[in-house]
């Protein structure tokens, strides 16, 4: 019994040093892995979604359907001004509110003015001299003179037309069009040229009806 005390003490004592020797041994630090140098991944160009979706014109197919719009305004209008009898170039209606508005004649003035300076900015040229301020030349007074100027400015506008497909895309911004120099294209001139001579024209057909004409495009 003495023989297994004394050796249950000197077993106890043993494991109690090796746990006083454990605790004294301070505890290894992890030792830190190398860094590794990035993997240089080259970088490739990512479009941009205007890119992927930019879509580009056909000069040729832009052309032509301007060309039909043009036709449709210039047969319209031109026969309207040719309908109205000389003595009612001078016509403006007077019942209801038409305080200072234009005659026929300067209606088609004003429309054949405008045709001119629209067509010279997207020809990159100057305006003509004679437009004045959307007026037209002083000197055209007559129904053949206005039907003259008028189918003049038609013709300056095919020209507009015809130089869509040209390598030179230079146009002149025009005081007279709410597109700015920064985006006014030959494509937008011509558009906003057909949009406000159809405008014009219903303001022709009114005056016409107002004298007993019908317009040819709506006779049978």
């Amino acid at each position: 019994m003495t023989r297994f005390r004394s050796s249950f003490v000197f077993v106890f004592f043993l494991a109690c040093a090796g746990n006083v020797a454990a605790q004294a041994t301070p505890p290894q630090e992890a030792q830190p892995t190398p860094a590794t140098a990035p993997t240089s991944v080259p970088q490739q160009s990512v479009p941009q979604q205007s890119d992927r979706n930019a879509v580009t014109l056909d000069a040729q197919k832009e052309a032509r359907a301007l060309r039909i719009l043009f036709k449709t305004v210039e047969k319209s209008v031109v026969s309207a001004a040719t309908a109205m009898p000389a003595d009612k170039y001078g016509f403006v209606p007077a019942d209801g509110e038409f305080k200072g508005v234009r005659s026929f004649g300067q209606q088609v003035k004003h429309l054949a003015a405008t045709n001119h300076i629209l067509a010279a900015a997207a020809l990159n040229e100057d305006p003509p001299s004679d437009a004045g301020d959307e007026m037209g030349p002083e000197n055209a007074r007559t129904k053949a003179e206005i039907l003259d100027y008028l189918t003049s400015s038609f013709a300056h506008l095919s020209k507009a037309i015809d130089a869509i497909a040209t390598a030179n895309p230079a146009v002149k911004s025009s005081p007279i069009s709410p597109l700015p120099a920064t985006v006014a294209t030959r494509l937008s001139l011509i558009v906003e040229t057909i949009i406000h001579s159809f405008d014009h024209y219903g303001q022709m057909v009114v005056y016409l009806r107002m004298n007993g004409v019908v317009t040819p495009a709506s006779r049978p």
